[in-house]
């Protein structure tokens, strides 16, 4: 191996933020389209307040979140059955292929750190419409 070729380390300064396919904006982070990773994705998210997602898994790739600020509620399950709010210093774990659908139904913005086990982060995001009248809030 070269010089050239020989991983080595990289600095994202988030200067800008992009629209998810789950109708979210995140900021740029660790991908493979911004450090060539082949195994992680990691980005920061701020979901605004009354703010929710699209119902939405991800195929084959684990999802971890650690909430910096605010509370996120999200639904889960095959019909979104379940629920759980993760609020400031906690973290939830999404296992690959479970559908879910966070939202913020608080009044202060929700920030959080994600990190998924996909390094391209959105090519991995299958969209379920049918599941979105699920969820009321």
């Amino acid at each position: 191996m070269d010089a050239s070729s020989k991983p080595t380390c990289h600095v994202v300064r988030p200067s800008h933020a992009y629209g998810g396919k789950q109708g979210l904006s995140y900021f740029e982070g660790i991908a493979a389209e911004t450090v060539g990773s082949t195994g992680i994705c990691m980005h920061l998210l701020t979901i605004p307040p009354g703010v929710r997602a699209r119902a939405h898994l991800h195929e084959d790739h684990e999802t971890a979140i650690y909430v910096l600020s605010g509370e996120a509620h999200t639904w889960y399950g095959d019909r979104l059955e379940n629920h759980v709010v993760t609020r400031s210093g906690e973290f939830l774990y999404i296992p690959a292929g479970v559908p879910h659908l966070p939202a913020n139904l608080g009044h202060a913005p929700c920030t959080a750190v994600i990190a998924r086990t996909d390094p391209k982060e959105q090519e991995s995001v299958v969209l379920l419409p049918e599941l979105d009248g699920l969820v009321r809030g």
